[in-house]
């Protein structure tokens, strides 16, 4: 049988494990997975995109679990009261092919950006940052704001959207955190002026430019969270061009990501790499760098790992029937005539014996 994970399952979590520890525990997952980039079965994700928005699938496997999501991106959406994501992930045992969990990943989403966000900045932003722009109040800005909080410290955050219900919205949510504190900025140029980390999750799906060069200061580290699809864009091409950049998976990021506007055999860095020590992050105080960010499919496979290690240890979700099991494997009709198939296999037999 399989595990499954609702929404009120990861609220209840949520709401005994608190959300800045879930993050802090799951960035922890995600660098260890990181760590075992040679060990994974890595492609693109796989999309549909139409004038709306667009449908993905993201997998991603090692020699022991497979795991795959389930993922939109409509930005349309708001205007009928539905979310721009919208997500479930799947976690399977290779051998057998079994899907042990099935879980809600639309909340679980926003946490796995958020934490891999601040475990991106770990590694790039300049030692002791304490203040940070985020540009974009939507779903996912509470999540980045208490991630950089817990994760690195961040203690003031200057906020902007062009929606003011958005940001009214990210200030009421996050008025009880301590030691944080939100100033709503007039325009993006006034909420990145002298902020040590920049945080853009824009949610339009267009080429927009969200920070130009006259904007980025010395020592900045960007986060750009925003492009994540062809055509998706937040960041004027020269500011990446004057900024050390490191991408999740390059040939997803090639295609999806800020760099798509830039040749294809622009310099970048690897995020696993710069985990694993190999290569340098940072190199200087007053570098520019960015997390050209578009979420790869390890990630869910961190999260969807850490949520089945507490199925175990905290007995959340319950069992469903998602997949047949009859007594005898080679008998899957069994199934079928359990529930009534019996009666009409009789009626045809005797028609058969009165011919």
């Amino acid at each position: 049988m399989t595990r499954y994970i609702d929404v009120n399952d990861i609220r209840q979590l949520l709401h005994t494990t608190g959300t800045e520890s879930f993050i802090r525990t799951l960035a922890g997952y995600i660098r260890a997975d990181y760590l075992r980039w040679p060990e994974f079965d890595k492609s693109p994700r796989t999309a549909a995109h139409s004038p709306e928005g667009v449908i993905e699938l993201m997998p991603v496997a090692d020699h022991a679990l497979y795991g795959f999501k389930y993922v939109n991106g409509h930005p349309n959406n708001t205007r009928a009261n539905l979310l721009t994501v919208m997500a479930f992930g799947v976690l399977a045992d290779v051998a057998t092919g079994v899907p042990l969990l099935l879980s809600e990943f639309t909340i679980v989403t926003a946490l796995r950006t958020a934490a891999t966000s601040a475990l991106a900045a770990s590694v790039l932003a300049r030692p002791g940052s304490k203040s940070m722009a985020l540009i974009g109040n939507g779903a996912q800005s509470e999540f980045q704001a208490l991630a950089f909080k817990n994760m690195l410290g961040i203690e003031h955050i200057r906020v902007f959207d062009t929606d003011p219900a958005a940001t009214a919205k990210l200030i009421r949510n996050l008025s009880g955190v301590k030691g944080l504190t939100l100033t709503r900025a007039a325009s993006i140029r006034e909420a990145v002026q002298g902020a040590d980390i920049v945080t853009t999750v824009t949610a339009d799906k267009t080429n927009a430019t969200i920070l130009t060069p006259d904007m980025i200061e010395a020592g900045m580290h960007i986060n750009a969270v925003g492009g994540d699809c062809p055509g998706k864009t937040e960041l004027h091409a020269d500011v990446l061009n004057g900024a050390r950049v490191m991408v999740e998976f390059e040939p997803q990021t090639r295609m999806e990501g800020d760099i798509q506007q830039l040749p294809a055999d622009s310099p970048v860095i690897h995020f696993w790499q710069v985990l694993a020590g190999v290569v340098q992050g940072r190199e200087s105080d007053a570098q520019v760098t960015v997390f050209d960010s578009v979420g790869f499919a390890l990630e869910d496979f961190s999260a969807l790992r850490y949520l089945n290690d507490l199925v175990h240890s905290e007995g959340i979700g319950k069992r469903i029937d998602l997949i047949a099991q009859p007594s005898n494997c080679k008998d899957l009709y069994s199934l079928v005539a359990a529930s009534g198939a019996t009666e009409s296999e009789g009626r045809v037999r005797g028609l058969v014996q009165a011919a």
